[in-house]
């Protein structure tokens, strides 16, 4: 029994669930009319003054009675205050939730998250209406992540519960419980049609079952792969599709902190849910709300969560750069959307700043390496990249291998490597993926360079 069957075992999380039924259902590809937003701000802004950031307690004047002009007039909520104060935005403690979560994302730093029940069945409605169209009626999902601590994976499970659908849980890293070896058997009995899993993880599975041979025998009945957890790029996913004969999908976007805030459609595109997240971008002319935006915007990313009950947040600014657009072929009219990520996520070499997304559009759009690893020193002036050799792959074609990767580093990010090496196997951490995985601390390695 799963996520959510247990959390509903009350008439009245029962009738919240129904409630999130009833409202999501009926705003699900579309963008709610403002009276919906008056009345679902109006709830969370009341939420949040129950807490010290926003009014509760003597560090900070209490922001008043709820009108949209007050809530546009707020001022938005840096992410770094929410990393470095999280408790303040906590309206229960950790001993009253009913989940309660430490994420880390790529800064590393542990941020405790606590949620509520209803926290959990808003969000997990929410995301399950999103995928429906997505997934068939009769899937067998493996949910293929590196721990079992994994927020996302209790996510998912609730989905696959909430869509009836059978799924089996498959952590690889839990020593002695689900090992490789377990999980190749596993794959051949229960033959899964849906994965759900880490882009690292992906990695590591497809190279071992391409070492031993087995890769064309077990990817047979997957149809689907859905990546979650880490950053992924087009390349990354047209490769991946190659080796697993599969379609596969950037599955979501959110954090523990906010939420899921956006889902893949059919049609291989992310759509914001804005049933679920008041959305606004910070462009040069200020904070808009995002609906009233035409076409294609581009700015960083503040979200509202509608349905936010045990850390309640108003205008947090994700600090992650995106790109907005309309006219999905899916039908959808909510916005369709690209994260470029947090320039606070990259690194700067020889004044060039690199970012897990722009690295991998190089990497896996013109090489098989199955992995990599960025040299750099502290001063910011050398960095060598280093390749983990493809499955099956000679080492005849590298040289015009590496040509290709330095001159798309030369086009896409105007760097050239110090040096492109390729090497028989990379350490596990820089494959392990999501909760194992911050992109600076497993695929950069700080080097002392000769002068």
């Amino acid at each position: 029994m799963s996520e959510v069957r247990v959390i509903l075992h009350t008439d009245k999380r029962q009738t919240i669930l129904r409630e999130a039924q009833d409202e999501i259902r009926e705003n699900q590809g579309r963008i709610p009319a403002e009276y919906f937003y008056t009345e679902k701000l109006s709830a969370a802004w009341q939420r949040a003054r129950g807490t010290r950031a926003y009014g509760a307690g003597e560090s900070r004047a209490d922001i008043g009675e709820f009108s949209l002009d007050r809530f546009r007039d707020l001022p938005v909520t840096p992410r770094e205050s929410l990393k470095a104060r999280p408790l303040d935005f906590a309206a229960v403690s950790p001993t009253e939730a009913s989940k309660y979560y430490e994420t880390t994302g790529t800064t590393g730093q542990p941020t405790p998250t606590p949620r509520r029940a209803e926290d959990t069945i808003w969000n997990t409605v929410s995301v399950a209406e999103a995928w429906r169209p997505l997934l068939g009626s009769d899937e067998r999902v493996v949910i293929l992540l590196p721990s079992d601590i994994v927020p996302v994976a209790d996510l998912v499970a609730g989905v696959c519960e909430y869509l009836d659908h059978a799924h089996i849980r498959a952590y690889p890293f839990a020593t002695g419980i689900s090992d490789w070896d377990r999980l190749e058997s596993m794959w051949r009995t229960y033959r899964p049609t849906t994965v759900f899993v880490a882009p690292g993880v992906a990695l590591q599975f497809t190279r071992l079952l391409a070492q031993r041979g087995q890769l064309d025998e077990l990817n047979s009945s997957v149809e689907r792969l859905m990546l979650l957890g880490e950053v992924n790029t087009a390349p990354f996913r047209a490769r991946l599709g190659r080796w697993w004969n599969a379609d596969v999908y950037d599955a979501s976007y959110g954090s523990t902190e906010t939420g899921t805030l956006a889902a893949a459609c059919a049609h291989g595109r992310q759509h914001l849910l804005p049933a679920a997240t008041y959305f606004e971008l910070a462009t040069p002319e200020g904070v808009v709300p995002l609906h009233d935006r035409g076409g294609h915007e581009q700015g960083r990313l503040v979200v509202t969560p509608l349905n936010a009950h045990a850390r309640p947040l108003l205008r947090l600014d994700t600090g992650d750069e995106v790109s907005v657009e309309a006219d999905c072929p899916c039908g959808s009219a909510a916005p369709g959307i690209t994260v470029h990520g947090r320039s606070s996520d990259g690194l700067r070499v020889r004044g060039t700043p690199l970012s897990v997304r722009a690295v991998e559009e190089v990497v896996y759009g013109v090489t098989d390496a199955t992995g990599y690893l960025l040299e750099v020193d502290s001063e910011g002036t050398y960095a060598r990249l280093l390749l983990e050799r493809g499955i099956g792959a000679g080492r005849d074609g590298e040289p015009e291998e590496c040509r290709r990767v330095q001159a798309r580093s030369e086009e896409l990010l105007g760097l050239r490597w110090d040096g492109v090496v390729f090497v028989n196997s990379l350490p596990a951490n820089t494959k392990s993926g999501a909760s194992q995985k911050s992109w600076k601390r497993s695929n950069i390695r700080e080097v002392e360079v000769a002068r």
